[in-house]
């Protein structure tokens, strides 16, 4: 059976990880419950998720928002038409415009079928991304928290993540992978909601200095 979450039990495992880890409750004490963010399973969302590789969420977010503008529909037929300048003019990278059209080709090829994700166990499809060019595992980890609900996920190369976990706990800058991942296998088998409790954390801080940035930024995460 495979271990999600949904609008009907996000609050409740919110709770319980709050009674096993003092921080997290510090949290929602303090700001709330985070948002449920999800995506629907589409190719727009996983190319939402490449455009968001190593650049901040609202770049990302302005970039999908030109190819939408674009395209109306983004689809895999509609995106392969495009020029290299087309894409560019969308604020694709050359890396990002490659990635996206092999992503686009393999699901017209049939090599990839993301409805077939959800049937998958999450290593499974974990094993099936990152086979695709330009998918490693930070956009697999962001595949299946937002877009599979997957429960227990804990994205340990997203910075916003492990910065603020850093925050939370008090820790050093430097503290190791193996430490992290250590502290996160305490919250299974939720690490996925632990994971949006520190990105709600990370995100409301920001507000006292950015807050139309902050707004954009969750914005981004939402779509």
């Amino acid at each position: 059976m495979l271990h999600t979450f949904s609008t009907e039990n996000f609050h409740s495992i919110c709770d319980q990880l709050c009674t096993q880890d003092p921080e997290l409750a510090f949290i929602v004490k303090t700001y709330g419950y985070p948002p449920m963010w999800t995506r629907p399973n589409t190719f727009e969302s996983l190319i939402h998720i490449i455009l968001e590789q190593q650049v901040s969420l609202a770049s990302a977010l302005a970039a999908l928002n030109k190819l939408r503008e674009k395209l109306t529909k983004i689809t895999p037929a509609k995106l392969l038409e495009l020029t290299d300048e087309e894409l560019k003019a969308c604020y694709f990278s050359r890396q990002k415009m490659s990635y996206a059209r092999f992503l686009a080709q393999a699901i017209q090829s049939k090599a990839f079928n993301a409805k077939a994700m959800e049937k998958l166990p999450d290593e499974e499809v974990r094993k099936a991304l990152v086979a695709l060019k330009g998918i490693g595992n930070w956009t697999a980890d962001v595949y299946l928290m937002f877009v599979l609900q997957r429960a227990d996920i804990f994205p340990i190369g997203d910075l916003a993540a492990v910065n603020a976990l850093k925050q939370v706990k008090k820790l050093p800058k430097d503290t190791p992978p193996e430490k992290l991942l250590g502290i996160s296998a305490a919250w299974q088998p939720y690490r996925t909601v632990a994971t949006m409790i520190l990105w709600h954390y990370y995100l409301s801080l920001r507000v006292k200095d950015t807050s139309a940035e902050t707004e954009k930024i969750k914005k981004a995460v939402t779509l």
